[in-house]
């Protein structure tokens, strides 16, 4: 059974870090795409950044909205996807979902979170004050 488990949600002000953790379990790395998505008022569904193992002339993706700001990688303990944000923005204040697939979308307007296809956390809250 495949498990991802979301962590490391909070509040912060703008400006501040955060990081987030997705531990998996169930799936082999090299096999998916892991990444994050996230759900705000107005913004039903948004991919924000996504590791690909799969190709190994793969790079990170990052939304626009977050590039420069945010970092995706895998971890240690190895079954591990981190999140790092910085200088956070109240537009980042979302839910966080950690997701899993052969290849994760673009929510191009549609509710990709939570989807019967892939595989899905329960999210964590990142509330982000001005």
């Amino acid at each position: 059974e495949v498990q991802l488990v979301e962590s490391g949600g909070g509040s912060v002000q703008a400006g501040g870090s955060l990081r987030l953790t997705c531990t998996y379990s169930g799936l082999t790395f090299e096999d998916y795409e892991v990444g994050w998505y996230r759900r705000a008022p107005g913004n039903e569904c948004e991919l924000v950044s996504t590791l690909n193992s799969i190709s190994s002339f793969s790079s990170p993706y990052y939304a626009d909205s977050v590039k420069g700001r945010f970092t995706i990688s895998h971890g240690n303990p190895k079954n591990t996807v981190y999140l790092q944000m910085n200088n956070l923005k109240p537009e980042d204040t979302a839910v966080y979902y950690c997701a899993a697939d052969t290849r994760l979308r673009l929510c191009s307007g549609r509710p990709l979170i939570g989807s019967d296809r892939g595989y899905w956390g329960q999210g964590t809250q990142v509330t982000v004050s001005s």
